[in-house]
């Protein structure tokens, strides 16, 4: 019995297969608890991956597109349209305007202000190449016009009295050999120092002769005097290709028409290298010859010039009883001035050189081409005289009276 008793408690206490499935279920447990880490895994990567997706993107897509697209195309549309309509419609054309601009779209409406605009200033361009340009801050405001034949006056000149002009360069063309600052007619566009004759159509000589001829029976009908024929015009008269052949006309209709009246010329001197120019100038009566500086430097500022000094100089000494003009002018910048010491010096180093019968001297007295020149003062003018005087040439001053403040334009006159 007690054997058997033994054995049953162990058999009881060796109840291990029970303890066995405990652990067992534990560790099934364990295992169950598996699925639970997969499942606590699953929702971590899906919970941090899908933010990070889409906070970068969506946003970044969406911040340069919206406002980009919004902010700039309409107020760009309507500044564009409102303003260039409205200046385009109300100056130039009121009932042409509004049908051109309410089927026409945008785009449309904002070229066609621009077309419109672009006759305004063609005519302006216009107007400046014959001469009617105007200027600012100044008493006289425009440029003389260019003439439009071969007769213009008779004018009122500083110089030369009352004078009968003759133009010989092309009507509405300004063909010049210099390009002075100061000259009445505008800057040459380009400045040329020779022209073919069939461009540019030059007058005949026998049509100068006619011209001047109608205008002399003309003055006499009207029992008006003049003092001179003079050769200017808005240009060089000596480029005329045909200068000798016109000079000959010329003497052969005033001996006819008014005889005793002096035929002269306002030339630049820039001509006297032509042979053809040398034996008509002997042929005039008077000869006005420009020489405005005594050094390169000085003629390149005033006269817009590449022509040395030296070669001018050298060609006046060539021609007799001549009566050299200059012009003295100055601005404010400095750019151009041929009133300094110096530059008068040499001046009238280049006159004792050529030994003119007279000089005249004389400032701007009408609206120049560089609207910024100023009148030199007539004290100033006065001393250059001086000097000139001292070299023992005869020399006058015109322009400017003695009572004439520093810097003061006089009322201006019609003649060069």
């Amino acid at each position: 019995m007690s054997e058997v008793s033994l054995k049953k408690p162990v058999k009881k206490s060796s109840s291990a297969p029970t303890r066995s499935t405990k652990p067992r279920a534990a560790v099934s447990g364990k295992q169950a608890g598996a699925p639970a880490t997969k499942a606590f895994a699953r929702p971590v990567s899906n919970a941090t991956a899908r933010p990070v997706a889409k906070v970068p993107v969506r946003p970044a897509a969406k911040a340069p597109v919206k406002p980009a697209a919004k902010v700039p195309a309409p107020p760009a549309a309507k500044a564009s349209v409102k303003p260039a309509a409205k200046a385009a419609v109300k100056p130039d054309v009121k009932a042409g305007a509004r049908p051109a601009a309410a089927p026409s779209p945008k785009p449309t409406a904002a070229v066609k202000p621009r077309a419109a605009s672009k006759p305004k200033s063609s005519s302006k361009s216009s107007r400046a190449s014959l001469g009617l340009s105007s200027h600012h801050g100044g008493a006289a405001s425009t440029l003389m016009a260019l003439h439009e034949g071969v007769v213009y006056g008779p004018v009122r000149s500083r110089r030369l009295g009352r004078s009968l002009g003759i133009n010989l360069t092309p009507a509405h063309l300004k063909l010049c050999s210099f390009n002075c600052g100061y000259c009445q007619y505008g800057y040459s566009e380009p400045t040329r120092l020779s022209a073919t004759p069939a461009i540019e159509n030059w007058p005949a000589p026998a049509a100068v002769a006619k011209a001047v001829a109608v205008a002399l029976k003309t003055l006499a009908s009207q029992h008006d005097r003049i003092d001179r024929l003079t050769l200017a015009g808005h240009g060089e008269p000596t480029m005329h290709p045909r200068f000798k052949e016109v000079v000959t006309a010329l003497r052969k209709v005033r001996d006819e028409l008014a005889p005793g009246v002096p035929l002269t010329v306002l030339s630049n001197s820039s001509t006297l290298h032509r042979d053809d120019v040398l034996a008509a100038l002997a042929d005039l009566d008077e000869r006005y010859m420009k020489l405005d500086a005594g050094d390169t430097a000085t003629l390149h500022n005033v006269n817009g010039t590449t022509m040395p000094v030296a070669q001018l100089v050298d060609g006046l000494c060539r021609v007799p009883n001549i009566v050299i003009q200059a012009m003295f002018v100055k601005d404010r910048t400095g750019r151009i001035d041929n009133t300094g010491d110096l530059t008068v010096i040499n001046w009238v180093g280049a006159l004792e050189r050529i030994k003119p019968k007279a000089v005249h001297i004389y400032t701007i007295d009408r609206a120049p081409a560089f609207p910024y020149l100023q009148q030199v003062p007539a004290p100033r003018l006065r001393e250059i005289a001086q000097r000139v005087r001292l070299a023992g040439l005869h020399c006058d001053v015109f322009g400017i009276p003695e009572e004439a403040a520093a810097g003061e334009l006089p009322a201006p006159r019609a003649a060069r």
